[in-house]
């Protein structure tokens, strides 16, 4: 590192991102498959958009909070990969400062936004499978656009605080942050004061909100296994539980690598960096790719809708 680097300053103007370090040689050949999964994700998420808008038969609440998770998905990508693709090909390091607590602070909040989509397409498969002829007058269209609404200012209002903490530290050691992109305790790690305050809040955002959330799911999928399993056929059940399993597979998308990113970020020291980079870009990048082909292979509406888009144009 060098002395320029290492400096007595306050609120620097601006934080350099260090990349993938020890891989800087490598930066063109791994920025290819980082590119093309910020392309899927433009591509598969722009599609839902456009199929569930052009179909008047999926104006429907859990296709709603879909094309929440779709627009979350397409904010939080586009708020990393330009950035990255610039470090990756034109060795564009430097960030201003406001541009770093900005970015941090869309990044986490459509993380939480998104972690709250979960909960309630989890809460709209809770009332479709266990009390189905209520459906339409449980999740009714306000029910809806309020839930969407509590969504939006949960992840706007909880994440609020970081960039507010961040800009207090005073930045006397350095201003090179060893990632691709902002992040919150990536940023306020390279504070030279008491950062508790931070810490504390990052943990208290990650148990309160994200861990509140898995607990919601839980319950609403344990009460959803209990209705499905008290069905008379086996067809039955299947039929089902396949409803339920694109879903599934998008939380576990997000909150595998997301309970990792989070443990290593503040205990990883023993990891080896360049893999706690190439992990903080998995579990940020990965979500926004697979969403959209989760959802179009595994829900039978949106892949019927697909397939009939594809075929009509070619005739």
């Amino acid at each position: 590192m060098s002395d320029s680097n290492i400096t007595d300053f306050t609120n620097p103007s601006t934080f350099t991102l260090l990349g993938i370090a020890g891989l800087e040689a490598a930066h063109v050949w791994i920025s290819i498959p980082f590119c093309f999964m910020y392309a899927t994700a433009l591509l598969g998420n722009s599609t839902i958009l456009f199929i569930v808008k052009r179909e008047p038969n999926l104006h429907a609440p859990m296709y709603y909070f879909l094309c929440m998770l779709a627009i979350s998905d397409l904010v939080l990508s586009t708020c990393i990969l330009p950035k990255m693709l610039a470090i990756f090909w034109l060795n564009s390091r430097e960030i201003n400062f406001s541009a770093c607590l900005t970015q941090l602070y869309f990044i986490h909040c459509f993380s939480v936004m998104e972690s709250g989509i979960f909960v309630a397409m989890a809460l709209d498969r809770y009332v479709a499978i266990c009390h189905p002829l209520r459906h339409s007058t449980i999740l009714t269209s306000d029910i809806v656009a309020k839930i969407g609404l509590a969504v939006v200012l949960r992840g706007g209002i909880f994440v609020l605080p970081y960039p507010f903490l961040a800009s207090q530290w005073p930045y006397c050691r350095t201003n090179i942050i060893p990632q691709l992109y902002c992040t919150h305790i990536g940023v306020v790690k390279l504070a030279c004061a008491d950062i508790r305050i931070s810490n504390y809040y990052g943990l208290f955002v990650q148990f309160s909100v994200m861990g509140l959330d898995v607990l919601f799911m839980s319950v609403s999928y344990v009460q959803i296994l209990r209705a499905i399993f008290r069905l008379p056929t086996k067809d039955a059940r299947h039929k089902t539980f396949e409803t339920c399993v694109s879903h599934l597979c998008a939380i576990l998308t997000i909150y595998i690598p997301g309970l990792f990113f989070a443990l290593t970020q503040r205990f990883g020291q023993d990891v080896a960096l360049p893999f706690q980079t190439l992990i903080v870009n998995v579990y940020l990048l990965m979500p926004p790719m697979l969403n959209p082909i989760i959802y179009g292979v595994k829900t039978k509406e949106i892949r019927g809708r697909l397939f009939h888009l594809f075929s009509h144009k070619g005739t």
